[in-house]
């Protein structure tokens, strides 16, 4: 009888009498079957053999909860999500395993789940760390529900931890004109002109290419996002959902401020000649070399230049809230900032920004005073 392939599974003559196969299984296991004859080990193999090949995971009671979100991750999670989310998941299943990694799969009950959830508070992680871990656990367990590795998604049962409230942080008008000021003619103004004028995302800005502006339209297109990960360096992903490909109309500002940036840049790719770089194409902003720019590198001199302007001190993506929030108080309807914001729906938007709904539930009420007239002037 010729050798069997790989993953064809052995069988042999034991010697008590009885016959054997093995067969190499999902995660790294292996199944064992016996029987009295050669032929009857020969069709338990084929069946399972059978099983495997039409997707139905055999073994899978005996899976750790840790090998299972190796495989999970590994196997599904990469596929569907962006690289630096993929980053994230991985830190919070390193975060569950010690506490639920060595239970079985299908023995994972919710109140585990609910045990280690109160021991990564009691650890001093955050409410909204906490929520994130529960995010990924329940996504990889709907999935095991999906592969019929379990019957149920042992994470709906969790009460998980309320997020914690927090203030928005914006730049007001004025602050901005300071800014702006403080920072005209420096190399990176037209970066903080263009975040506080369009709401783009930090990643979105660092991605743009010169073939994505259209100066005369005073239009945008974005069509990506640079990102940072690890040993892999600078990488271009696609924008963040599929709302966030748009076009955006620029500001007169902003196209003054590209303008200038785009011939300072011309001026600094002549001085480096030969040195510069294009395996990224043509960067809007990158480095003196014309290679990627650092987002960290950019934080650390957006918070110098706030000091330096006396303004307080908020992040990057602040920018972004700031234009939302002050074309909102200006009136201009949610769903256009949902379009220029590329949010995946307008409910997004008017939560995001909830703050700004008093204000204009206020100047509703004057705008219908102004309609129907102020009772107390009759």
């Amino acid at each position: 009888m010729g050798k069997r392939g790989h993953g064809e599974g052995t069988i042999y003559h034991r010697s008590d009498g009885r016959w054997s196969a093995t067969l190499r299984l999902e995660y790294g296991r292996r199944k064992v079957l016996y029987g009295r004859t050669r032929a009857e080990v020969q069709t338990k193999l084929r069946q399972l053999q059978r099983d495997r090949e039409q997707g139905v995971i055999v073994g899978a009671p005996s899976v750790s909860v840790a090998n299972y979100l190796a495989r999970w991750l590994d196997e599904a999670a990469r596929l569907k999500v962006r690289p630096r989310t993929f980053i994230g998941y991985s830190l919070n299943v390193r975060r569950l395993n010690p506490l639920i990694g060595r239970i079985r799969l299908a023995q994972l009950t919710p109140q585990a789940i609910q045990g280690a959830y109160a021991r990564l508070t009691a650890q001093g992680l955050a409410p909204r760390s906490v929520r994130q871990a529960h995010v990924v656990l329940h996504s990889a367990l709907r999935q095991a529900a999906r592969w019929g590795m379990v019957g149920r998604n042992a994470a709906d049962g969790v009460i998980i931890p309320r997020p914690e409230p927090s203030e928005m942080a914006t730049l007001t008008s004025e602050q901005l004109h300071v800014l702006f000021e403080s920072t005209n003619g420096q190399s990176l103004h037209a970066v903080w002109v263009l975040l506080a004028t369009t709401g783009l995302r930090e990643g979105e800005a660092l991605g743009l290419k010169w073939s994505d502006i259209d100066m005369e339209k005073a239009t945008l297109v974005v069509r990506r996002a640079l990102q940072r990960h690890g040993s892999a360096g600078f990488v271009m992903v696609d924008p963040k959902t599929t709302r966030s490909r748009r076009t955006i109309h620029l500001s007169r500002i902003a196209v003054q401020a590209l303008s200038e940036h785009r011939a300072r840049q011309r001026e600094m790719r002549l001085l480096a000649g030969a040195n510069w770089r294009t395996d990224f194409g043509d960067l809007v902003f990158c480095s003196r070399s014309g290679s990627p720019m650092s987002s960290s590198w950019l934080n650390v001199v957006f918070k110098r230049e706030l000091a330096k302007a006396g303004l307080p001190r908020v992040r990057i993506h602040d920018l972004r809230h700031t234009a939302a929030t002050l074309l909102l108080t200006r009136g201009v309807h949610p769903k256009v900032v949902q379009d220029m914001l590329g949010h995946s729906t307008v409910t997004l938007t008017l939560d995001t920004y909830s703050h700004v709904t008093p204000t204009l539930h206020k100047e509703a009420a004057e705008h219908m005073d102004a309609l129907l007239g102020d009772p107390s002037s009759r």
